[in-house]
C-alpha cells in the first residue's frame, strides 16, 4: 500500500513522503490516526495545494514582521526609575512591563518567548535595546530609555 505522510512519525517517515507500507499497518494505524492518507494523484494534488498555501502564508507573515521591525526602529519606550544613594537605578524594568507598554501604547503584541536576549536586564539608566525574533528569523529591536524620576 502506498501512503502519503501527513505528519512526521518517528522511525516511519516525514510529512510529504510517499511510502510503501503493509496493508494492515496503513489501513489500521497510519490512516485512522491521521498520520497518512492513501496515495493517489488527487491526494498528491491536495498536498501540493496545501504546501503552496503554507508558502504564501509564510511569505505574508514575513513581510508583516519586516514592517513591524521597521516600525519598532522608530519607537523608543520611556520609563522612569528612582536612584539609590550611589546614583544607581533601584530595581529593573521587566520584560513583562516592556511588553505591556508596547501593547498599551502602540498596539504591538509581542510574546515573552520572542525575546532573543533573555539575559539582557534593563537595570540601569540610559538607552538600551532588546532583540526580538518577530517571525522566522526576522529580528527587530525594542529601544528602551530609562530616565531618573523627578523627586518633585
Amino acid at each position: 500500500m502506498k501512503v502519503l505522510m501527513k505528519k512526521d512519525l518517528r522511525k516511519v517517515g516525514k510529512k510529504g513522503e510517499i511510502l510503501d507500507v503493509s496493508d494492515g499497518y496503513g489501513a489500521n494505524y497510519l490512516i485512522p490516526n491521521g498520520y497518512a492518507v492513501l496515495y493517489t494523484a488527487q491526494a498528491q494534488k491536495e498536498y501540493n495545494k496545501e504546501l503552496e498555501l503554507q508558502r504564501i502564508e509564510t511569505a505574508q507573515k514575513t513581510e508583516e514582521a519586516k514592517e513591524l521591525a521597521k516600525r519598532l526602529e522608530t519607537i523608543t519606550l520611556r520609563f522612569e526609575a528612582n536612584a539609590g544613594r550611589k546614583g544607581e537605578m533601584i530595581g529593573t524594568v521587566s520584560h513583562k512591563k516592556i511588553i505591556e507598554t508596547l501593547k498599551k501604547d502602540y498596539d504591538i503584541k509581542i510574546d515573552k518567548s520572542q525575546i532573543v536576549e533573555k539575559d539582557v536586564i534593563v537595570n540601569g539608566f540610559g538607552k538600551t535595546s532588546l532583540k526580538v525574533d518577530l517571525f522566522n528569523k526576522v529580528y527587530g529591536f525594542i529601544h528602551i530609555q530609562v530616565d531618573l524620576k523627578d523627586k518633585n
